[in-house]
């Protein structure tokens, strides 16, 4: 598996979908396109913390590539939350339904 770095969404061109990441240990630029960041439940925003992996081109060009936003859930993560609240939800009201029952029922 490819090292994970960090760095802050130093400029970011949102009409057309890239950037730059600065890297915290202070090496170049990396490139950055929306597709490196998968399904996250917003756009990236200039001064965000961004966690990625470098992929490096045969032309010698790197980007990054399995990005994420610190402190952005994607929408696979947001969906299984929406799932567990759902289903203790659903629990919920069947207690209720067998206690209103059984408190009829008496």
């Amino acid at each position: 598996m490819a090292k994970e770095s960090k760095g802050f969404l130093k400029t970011w061109k949102d009409d057309r979908g890239f950037g730059f990441i600065k890297p915290d240990d202070g090496s170049d630029d990396i490139f950055i396109h929306i597709s490196a960041l998968g399904e996250c439940v917003r756009r990236p925003h200039r001064g965000d913390v961004i966690f990625y992996q470098v992929e490096h081109s045969d032309d010698g060009k790197s980007k990054a590539v399995n990005a994420t936003i610190e402190g952005v859930e994607s929408v696979a993560q947001k969906g299984s939350k929406q799932w567990i609240l759902l289903a203790l939800s659903s629990l919920g009201l069947a207690g209720v339904a067998v206690a209103t029952y059984f408190l009829a029922a008496g």
